[in-house]
């Protein structure tokens, strides 16, 4: 069975198609600058690389595309569409509608319009690329995998904001949390590398990269996550502010005489690590230049570091114990310097990180000593092998 995934960015396109009887990819690929000048579809089908460039006007053009390099008589790896079983689609925003991966239905898109104000600028071309392949392979089954939906399991106390409850009633003002796909992936693997059962694990999954979120894993389901309404909230990010006193905006506002549309792009484009160092908003770059002694780019390193440590902290008491930690996504998965930061100051938990260990990048590796209390891996995420699975198993009911 061959499964192909879609991920819709607004100007973007991710792909990938794979063969589920080993769980290998036969190709993958990139569209980028639909609807822009010098748009162009970087297809990898094995090891080569061969760039297609057209006026991608759209998302259907762009699938479009997709398809006709996937069964290319030259660098094709399929003869025919119909040797795809089935389409998975990521999508951002399940709002409350969704807990689980779910068929694509009239009333599932339905359902999914009705979610594009909690995710305006992420539903819409999710949306699109569902249509685009409805359109263009209308007998294939489609199946959408929220972000979202991994931490519908989260009590209402997690969840719930201490505003007027009209604002949760009337607007379903709430914590969603995001990254949801990628947390239960290294999960599973986790539990799988521990050697318990899934219901007895207490696991703090830490996603690092330039967006970030951490969730507190118990019994195999989200009981909290750091990300909120939307993906602004919880840790500091390559540019998004995390959490911060809502008064500031506020302040700022009325010193700057700055619109709220203006303050949001602040917050979401100009904070962060960017924000502080002054540097970039790769992590890559701030940590060279913090080496070189930029202080404000060490500043930012340091301060991340410390909310990341403090939120795995209050995941801990949440759960009232842990089994492991886990780092994963392009800085948990790369940086030996960021872990080290993070994990200084657990050794309450008995954490001894092995710095030997430590040192791999991108690779699956526990990197606690033998005698650690508390575990910590490394384990690179596949979004993508989660989405084409869950689609197999949906598909196939």
């Amino acid at each position: 069975m061959k499964a192909l995934v879609i991920n819709c960015g607004s100007s973007s396109l991710k792909y990938q198609l794979f063969d589920m009887t080993d769980e290998s990819v036969l190709a993958k690929g990139l569209v980028e600058r639909i609807g822009l000048p010098g748009s162009i579809l970087i297809h990898r089908p094995g090891e080569a690389k061969v760039e297609i460039k057209d006026e991608i006007e759209d998302h259907a053009k762009a699938i479009s595309l997709v398809l006709k390099a996937l069964t290319d008589k030259e660098h094709g790896v399929v003869k025919s569409l119909d040797e795809i079983s089935c389409i998975g689609h990521r999508v951002v925003h399940g709002g409350e509608s969704f807990s689980g991966s779910v068929a694509i239905t009239p009333a599932v898109l339905q359902a999914l319009e009705a979610n594009i104000e909690l995710a305006p600028l992420h539903n819409p071309p999710n949306i699109m690329g569902i249509n685009a392949c409805m359109e263009l392979m209308p007998k294939t089954p489609q199946v959408g995998v929220f972000d979202t939906a991994f931490h519908q399991t989260m009590p209402a106390e997690a969840y719930i904001y201490a505003l007027p409850y009209e604002y949760y009633e009337k607007y379903k003002v709430r914590r969603y949390g995001f990254h949801g796909t990628s947390h239960r992936f290294v999960t599973e693997r986790a539990v799988e590398m521990l050697g318990k059962p899934i219901k007895e694990s207490k696991i703090v999954t830490c996603h690092l990269g330039n967006g970030a979120s951490i969730t507190a894993v118990k019994g195999g389901e989200s009981i909290d996550t750091s990300m909120g309404l939307t993906p602004l909230e919880g840790l500091v990010m390559g540019t998004r502010s995390g959490d911060i006193d809502p008064a500031i905006m506020e302040f700022i506002m009325n010193k700057e005489k700055i619109s709220i549309a203006q303050m949001s792009n602040i917050l979401n484009k100009k904070s962060g690590v960017l924000g502080i160092s002054g540097v970039s908003s790769d992590f890559r770059d701030i940590e060279g230049a913090a080496e070189k002694g930029n202080k404000r780019a060490q500043l930012a390193l340091d301060r991340f570091a410390y909310v990341v440590k403090k939120y795995i902290g209050s995941y801990i008491a949440a759960m009232d114990g842990v089994d492991a930690i886990v780092f994963t996504a392009g800085l948990g998965e790369n940086s030996a310097t960021m872990r080290t930061k993070v994990c200084s100051g657990l050794s309450f938990l008995g954490i001894e990180i092995d710095e030997a260990k430590n040192k791999i990048r991108g690779e699956e590796m526990e990197i606690t000593t033998a005698d650690s209390k508390t575990k910590v891996f490394v384990i690179p995420t596949n979004e993508e092998l989660m989405i084409a699975r869950d689609t197999v198993e949906i598909t196939g009911k």
